[in-house]
Protein backbone atom coordinates (compact mmCIF):
# COMPACT_ATOMS: atom_id res chain seq x y z
CA UNK A 1 0.00 0.00 0.00
CA UNK A 2 2.51 2.96 1.09
CA UNK A 3 5.64 1.30 -0.40
CA UNK A 4 5.32 4.41 -3.30
CA UNK A 5 5.03 6.90 -0.46
CA UNK A 6 7.78 5.12 1.83
CA UNK A 7 10.02 5.65 -1.80
CA UNK A 8 9.49 9.38 -2.94
CA UNK A 9 9.40 10.98 0.89
CA UNK A 10 12.97 11.45 0.31
CA UNK A 11 12.11 12.90 -3.09
CA UNK A 12 9.03 15.19 -1.81
CA UNK A 13 11.62 16.53 1.02
CA UNK A 14 14.10 17.50 -1.43
CA UNK A 15 11.38 19.48 -3.43
CA UNK A 16 10.29 21.40 -0.78
CA UNK A 17 13.98 22.79 -0.57
CA UNK A 18 14.55 23.22 -4.45
CA UNK A 19 14.96 27.19 -5.15
CA UNK A 20 11.73 28.24 -7.18
CA UNK A 21 13.94 28.66 -10.80
CA UNK A 22 14.71 25.20 -10.22
CA UNK A 23 11.38 23.73 -10.01
CA UNK A 24 9.35 21.85 -12.61
CA UNK A 25 5.45 21.18 -13.32
CA UNK A 26 7.02 17.63 -14.15
CA UNK A 27 8.04 16.86 -10.69
CA UNK A 28 8.33 13.10 -10.95
CA UNK A 29 6.14 12.00 -8.32
CA UNK A 30 2.59 11.64 -7.99
CA UNK A 31 1.65 9.67 -5.10
CA UNK A 32 -1.46 11.96 -3.24
CA UNK A 33 -0.30 10.51 0.13
CA UNK A 34 3.54 11.34 0.14
CA UNK A 35 2.35 14.67 -1.53
CA UNK A 36 0.00 15.36 1.43
CA UNK A 37 2.20 14.04 4.10
CA UNK A 38 4.99 16.15 3.02
CA UNK A 39 2.54 18.68 2.74
CA UNK A 40 1.82 18.55 6.54
CA UNK A 41 5.25 18.42 7.56
CA UNK A 42 6.58 21.17 5.55
CA UNK A 43 3.47 23.43 7.49
CA UNK A 44 5.42 22.29 10.69
CA UNK A 45 9.11 22.84 9.68
CA UNK A 46 8.96 26.02 7.29
CA UNK A 47 5.80 27.39 8.35
CA UNK A 48 6.71 31.02 6.63
CA UNK A 49 7.01 29.12 2.90
CA UNK A 50 3.94 26.58 3.47
CA UNK A 51 1.72 28.32 1.30
CA UNK A 52 4.06 29.10 -1.62
CA UNK A 53 4.77 25.61 -1.38
CA UNK A 54 0.69 24.57 -0.76
CA UNK A 55 -0.12 26.54 -3.90
CA UNK A 56 2.52 24.83 -5.98
CA UNK A 57 2.57 21.23 -4.67
CA UNK A 58 -2.16 21.66 -4.82
CA UNK A 59 -1.94 22.69 -8.75
CA UNK A 60 0.47 19.95 -9.07
CA UNK A 61 -1.97 17.44 -7.25
CA UNK A 62 -5.14 19.02 -8.75
CA UNK A 63 -3.86 18.45 -12.48
CA UNK A 64 -2.57 14.83 -11.74
CA UNK A 65 -5.70 13.14 -10.00
CA UNK A 66 -9.26 12.60 -10.76
CA UNK A 67 -11.03 10.29 -8.15
CA UNK A 68 -12.84 7.67 -9.44
CA UNK A 69 -16.16 6.72 -9.51
CA UNK A 70 -17.54 4.75 -6.93
CA UNK A 71 -17.35 0.81 -7.04
CA UNK A 72 -19.31 -1.65 -5.53
CA UNK A 73 -18.32 -4.06 -2.51
CA UNK A 74 -17.49 -7.67 -3.96
CA UNK A 75 -16.62 -10.87 -2.49
CA UNK A 76 -13.39 -13.24 -2.87
CA UNK A 77 -13.10 -16.27 -4.44
CA UNK A 78 -11.06 -18.46 -5.49
CA UNK A 79 -11.28 -20.16 -9.71
CA UNK A 80 -13.98 -22.75 -8.80
CA UNK A 81 -16.36 -19.89 -7.30
CA UNK A 82 -16.00 -21.27 -3.80
CA UNK A 83 -15.10 -19.28 -1.08
CA UNK A 84 -11.35 -19.05 0.07
CA UNK A 85 -10.44 -21.22 2.82
CA UNK A 86 -10.02 -19.10 5.94
CA UNK A 87 -7.37 -21.18 8.49
CA UNK A 88 -6.28 -19.42 11.89
CA UNK A 89 -3.09 -20.93 13.44
CA UNK A 90 -0.08 -21.15 15.15
CA UNK A 91 -0.96 -17.26 15.51
CA UNK A 92 -1.13 -16.62 11.66
CA UNK A 93 -3.71 -16.26 9.44
CA UNK A 94 -3.70 -17.96 5.75
CA UNK A 95 -5.50 -18.61 2.89
CA UNK A 96 -5.45 -21.72 0.96
CA UNK A 97 -5.89 -23.06 -2.70
CA UNK A 98 -4.87 -26.22 -4.53
CA UNK A 99 -4.92 -28.20 -0.74
CA UNK A 100 -4.59 -31.34 -2.79
CA UNK A 101 -1.12 -30.63 -4.39
CA UNK A 102 2.43 -31.38 -2.98
CA UNK A 103 3.99 -29.00 -4.41
CA UNK A 104 3.86 -26.02 -2.22
CA UNK A 105 3.98 -21.89 -3.08
CA UNK A 106 3.85 -19.46 0.00
CA UNK A 107 3.60 -15.36 -1.73
CA UNK A 108 3.43 -12.68 0.84
CA UNK A 109 1.70 -9.40 0.21
CA UNK A 110 2.54 -5.95 0.12
CA UNK A 111 2.80 -3.48 2.55
CA UNK A 112 -0.48 -2.39 3.50
CA UNK A 113 -2.72 -4.99 1.24
CA UNK A 114 -3.48 -8.27 1.98
CA UNK A 115 -3.57 -11.76 0.69
CA UNK A 116 -5.62 -10.66 -2.19
CA UNK A 117 -3.11 -9.39 -3.38
CA UNK A 118 -2.37 -12.86 -5.06
CA UNK A 119 -5.44 -13.43 -5.59
CA UNK A 120 -4.98 -14.00 -9.49
CA UNK A 121 -2.24 -15.88 -9.44
CA UNK A 122 -3.09 -18.20 -7.09
CA UNK A 123 -6.51 -18.96 -8.81
CA UNK A 124 -4.51 -19.21 -11.90
CA UNK A 125 -2.10 -21.85 -10.09
CA UNK A 126 -3.85 -23.50 -7.47
CA UNK A 127 -4.35 -26.63 -10.28
CA UNK A 128 -0.44 -27.19 -9.61
CA UNK A 129 0.49 -25.85 -6.65
CA UNK A 130 -0.49 -25.96 -3.18
CA UNK A 131 -0.94 -22.13 -3.32
CA UNK A 132 -0.49 -20.33 0.49
CA UNK A 133 -1.38 -16.60 1.27
CA UNK A 134 -0.75 -15.77 4.86
CA UNK A 135 -1.34 -12.38 6.17
CA UNK A 136 1.49 -10.45 7.21
CA UNK A 137 1.95 -9.23 10.76
CA UNK A 138 0.59 -6.10 11.54
CA UNK A 139 -2.17 -6.36 8.78
CA UNK A 140 -5.75 -6.64 8.55
CA UNK A 141 -6.44 -10.39 9.67
CA UNK A 142 -3.42 -10.44 11.77
CA UNK A 143 -3.71 -11.01 15.36
CA UNK A 144 -0.14 -10.56 15.67
CA UNK A 145 1.52 -6.79 15.61
CA UNK A 146 4.07 -6.25 13.78
CA UNK A 147 7.58 -6.03 14.89
CA UNK A 148 10.38 -6.09 12.34
CA UNK A 149 10.66 -8.10 9.02
CA UNK A 150 13.72 -10.69 10.79
CA UNK A 151 10.67 -11.66 13.21
CA UNK A 152 8.02 -11.90 10.40
CA UNK A 153 10.46 -14.19 8.57
CA UNK A 154 11.39 -16.21 11.69
CA UNK A 155 7.44 -16.86 12.28
CA UNK A 156 6.90 -18.43 8.50
CA UNK A 157 10.31 -20.47 8.89
CA UNK A 158 8.05 -21.80 12.26
CA UNK A 159 5.15 -22.23 10.06
CA UNK A 160 6.62 -24.12 7.00
CA UNK A 161 8.80 -25.96 9.86
CA UNK A 162 5.54 -26.94 11.40
CA UNK A 163 3.41 -27.99 8.55
CA UNK A 164 5.78 -28.23 5.65
CA UNK A 165 8.75 -30.38 6.84
CA UNK A 166 11.27 -27.43 6.70
CA UNK A 167 11.31 -26.70 3.11
CA UNK A 168 8.52 -25.69 0.62
CA UNK A 169 8.95 -25.18 -3.23
CA UNK A 170 8.78 -21.79 -4.00
CA UNK A 171 9.00 -18.50 -2.10
CA UNK A 172 7.47 -15.08 -3.47
CA UNK A 173 6.78 -11.63 -2.65
CA UNK A 174 5.99 -7.89 -3.22
CA UNK A 175 7.69 -5.07 -1.76
CA UNK A 176 7.24 -6.04 2.15
CA UNK A 177 6.49 -9.29 1.00
CA UNK A 178 9.24 -9.59 -1.15
CA UNK A 179 12.05 -8.02 1.96
CA UNK A 180 10.37 -10.91 3.89
CA UNK A 181 10.70 -13.73 1.38
CA UNK A 182 14.87 -12.20 1.69
CA UNK A 183 14.90 -12.40 5.10
CA UNK A 184 13.87 -16.13 5.01
CA UNK A 185 16.35 -17.29 2.66
CA UNK A 186 19.12 -15.41 4.86
CA UNK A 187 18.04 -16.52 8.24
CA UNK A 188 17.34 -20.59 6.68
CA UNK A 189 19.40 -20.69 3.16
CA UNK A 190 17.57 -24.56 2.12
CA UNK A 191 14.00 -22.68 3.13
CA UNK A 192 12.79 -23.49 -0.51
CA UNK A 193 14.23 -24.41 -3.76
CA UNK A 194 12.52 -21.31 -6.02
CA UNK A 195 11.75 -17.64 -5.30
CA UNK A 196 10.81 -14.99 -6.93
CA UNK A 197 11.41 -11.55 -5.50
CA UNK A 198 9.11 -8.12 -6.78
CA UNK A 199 9.96 -4.87 -6.24
CA UNK A 200 11.90 -5.35 -2.69
CA UNK A 201 14.02 -2.76 -1.71
CA UNK A 202 17.20 -3.33 0.02
CA UNK A 203 19.30 0.02 0.52
CA UNK A 204 17.63 2.00 3.38
CA UNK A 205 17.50 5.50 3.57
CA UNK A 206 17.99 6.77 6.89
CA UNK A 207 15.99 10.69 5.79
CA UNK A 208 12.95 8.43 4.87
CA UNK A 209 12.71 6.42 7.62
CA UNK A 210 13.72 10.03 9.91
CA UNK A 211 10.44 11.28 8.26
CA UNK A 212 7.89 8.87 8.47
CA UNK A 213 6.97 8.88 12.75
CA UNK A 214 6.27 12.49 12.17
CA UNK A 215 4.54 12.87 8.73
CA UNK A 216 2.70 9.97 9.42
CA UNK A 217 1.48 10.27 12.54
CA UNK A 218 0.03 13.69 11.65
CA UNK A 219 -1.34 12.15 8.42
CA UNK A 220 -2.93 8.77 9.65
CA UNK A 221 -6.44 9.98 9.38
CA UNK A 222 -6.55 10.68 5.57
CA UNK A 223 -6.27 6.80 5.31
CA UNK A 224 -9.73 6.39 6.38
CA UNK A 225 -11.19 8.89 3.97
CA UNK A 226 -12.15 7.16 1.46
CA UNK A 227 -12.27 9.93 -1.36
CA UNK A 228 -8.03 9.85 -0.23
CA UNK A 229 -8.03 5.76 -0.14
CA UNK A 230 -9.78 5.81 -4.41
CA UNK A 231 -6.65 8.34 -5.16
CA UNK A 232 -3.97 6.07 -3.70
CA UNK A 233 -5.47 3.07 -4.88
CA UNK A 234 -5.64 4.51 -8.27
CA UNK A 235 -2.31 5.45 -8.26
CA UNK A 236 -0.84 2.15 -7.03
CA UNK A 237 -3.26 0.79 -9.69
CA UNK A 238 -5.28 -1.28 -7.59
CA UNK A 239 -8.45 -2.99 -9.80
CA UNK A 240 -12.04 -1.54 -9.29
CA UNK A 241 -13.33 -5.16 -8.31
CA UNK A 242 -9.93 -4.96 -5.40
CA UNK A 243 -11.30 -1.41 -3.71
CA UNK A 244 -13.25 -2.40 -1.50
CA UNK A 245 -10.91 -4.96 -0.37
CA UNK A 246 -7.85 -2.35 -0.52
CA UNK A 247 -10.46 0.00 1.41
CA UNK A 248 -11.72 -2.24 4.43
CA UNK A 249 -7.77 -3.75 5.10
CA UNK A 250 -6.33 -0.61 4.98
CA UNK A 251 -8.24 0.91 7.49
CA UNK A 252 -8.05 -1.91 10.02
CA UNK A 253 -4.20 -1.05 10.01
CA UNK A 254 -3.53 0.57 13.29
CA UNK A 255 -1.55 3.93 13.23
CA UNK A 256 1.44 1.81 15.33
CA UNK A 257 1.60 -1.29 13.02
CA UNK A 258 1.49 1.36 9.80
CA UNK A 259 4.60 3.42 10.78
CA UNK A 260 6.23 0.06 12.01
CA UNK A 261 6.23 -1.94 8.89
CA UNK A 262 6.91 1.61 6.77
CA UNK A 263 9.59 1.97 8.82
CA UNK A 264 10.71 -1.48 8.75
CA UNK A 265 10.39 -1.16 4.27
CA UNK A 266 12.77 2.00 4.21
CA UNK A 267 15.71 0.61 6.56
CA UNK A 268 15.69 -3.26 5.10
CA UNK A 269 19.50 -4.14 4.38
CA UNK A 270 21.06 -7.08 2.77
CA UNK A 271 22.21 -10.08 5.21
CA UNK A 272 25.34 -11.84 5.02
CA UNK A 273 23.28 -15.23 5.00
CA UNK A 274 21.75 -14.01 1.93
CA UNK A 275 24.89 -15.01 -0.15
CA UNK A 276 24.77 -18.67 1.36
CA UNK A 277 21.15 -19.35 0.21
CA UNK A 278 21.09 -22.29 -2.22
CA UNK A 279 17.17 -21.09 -3.71
CA UNK A 280 17.51 -20.39 -7.60
CA UNK A 281 16.26 -16.89 -7.16
CA UNK A 282 14.24 -14.09 -9.58
CA UNK A 283 14.21 -10.82 -9.10
CA UNK A 284 12.15 -8.72 -11.40
CA UNK A 285 11.16 -5.08 -10.93
CA UNK A 286 9.41 -2.30 -12.72
CA UNK A 287 10.83 -0.05 -15.58
CA UNK A 288 8.74 2.87 -14.37
CA UNK A 289 9.63 2.39 -10.53
CA UNK A 290 11.52 4.20 -8.49
CA UNK A 291 15.46 4.29 -8.68
CA UNK A 292 16.20 2.59 -5.23
CA UNK A 293 13.89 -0.43 -6.59
CA UNK A 294 15.92 -0.51 -9.40
CA UNK A 295 19.32 -0.19 -8.43
CA UNK A 296 18.26 -2.96 -5.28
CA UNK A 297 17.19 -5.66 -7.86
CA UNK A 298 20.90 -5.46 -9.65
CA UNK A 299 22.47 -5.59 -6.15
CA UNK A 300 20.46 -8.66 -5.22
CA UNK A 301 21.31 -10.22 -8.59
CA UNK A 302 25.05 -9.55 -7.57
CA UNK A 303 24.82 -10.94 -4.57
CA UNK A 304 22.18 -13.82 -4.58
CA UNK A 305 24.60 -16.92 -5.85
CA UNK A 306 21.98 -18.58 -8.13
CA UNK A 307 20.23 -15.78 -9.39
CA UNK A 308 18.71 -13.93 -12.56
CA UNK A 309 17.29 -10.33 -12.42
CA UNK A 310 14.38 -8.93 -14.97
CA UNK A 311 13.20 -5.14 -15.66
CA UNK A 312 9.78 -5.30 -17.28
CA UNK A 313 9.19 -2.83 -18.84
CA UNK A 314 5.99 -0.42 -18.91
CA UNK A 315 5.41 -2.07 -15.13
CA UNK A 316 5.37 0.49 -11.73
CA UNK A 317 5.59 -0.93 -8.28
CA UNK A 318 2.95 -3.70 -8.25
CA UNK A 319 1.60 -4.46 -11.50
CA UNK A 320 3.11 -7.46 -12.14
CA UNK A 321 1.33 -9.45 -9.32
CA UNK A 322 -1.74 -7.31 -9.31
CA UNK A 323 -2.14 -6.53 -12.84
CA UNK A 324 -0.87 -9.22 -14.56
CA UNK A 325 -1.11 -12.29 -13.14
CA UNK A 326 -0.39 -14.43 -16.34
CA UNK A 327 2.88 -12.62 -16.71
CA UNK A 328 3.34 -13.64 -13.38
CA UNK A 329 2.65 -16.52 -13.93
CA UNK A 330 4.21 -16.93 -17.06
CA UNK A 331 7.90 -15.99 -15.48
CA UNK A 332 7.50 -18.30 -12.47
CA UNK A 333 7.07 -21.04 -14.62
CA UNK A 334 9.40 -20.06 -17.01
CA UNK A 335 11.83 -19.61 -14.01
CA UNK A 336 10.71 -23.15 -12.60
CA UNK A 337 11.69 -24.80 -16.26
CA UNK A 338 14.78 -23.54 -16.10
CA UNK A 339 15.85 -24.98 -12.89
CA UNK A 340 14.36 -28.14 -12.51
Amino acid sequence: NFAIFVSNLTQLHDFINLPKNRKSTNTGFTDPMSVLFVLVWSSRKWPRHFLSKHREMTAHFTQTWEIPKPTTCITCYNSNKESAPFIWGDAMTVFEFGKQNKDTLLLFHGGGLSWWNYREVAALLENDYHVILPVLDGHAGSDASFTTIEDNAARLISYIDTHFGSQVTVLGGLSLGGQIALEMISQRPDICRLALIESAQVKPSKLTCALIGPTFGMSYGLIKQRWFAKLQATYLGIPKELFEDYYRDTCAITKADMIAFLKANCAYEIKNGLRETTARTKIVAGSREQKSILDSAKLLNSIIPCSKAEILPRLRHGDLSINNPEKYVRILEEWRGQND
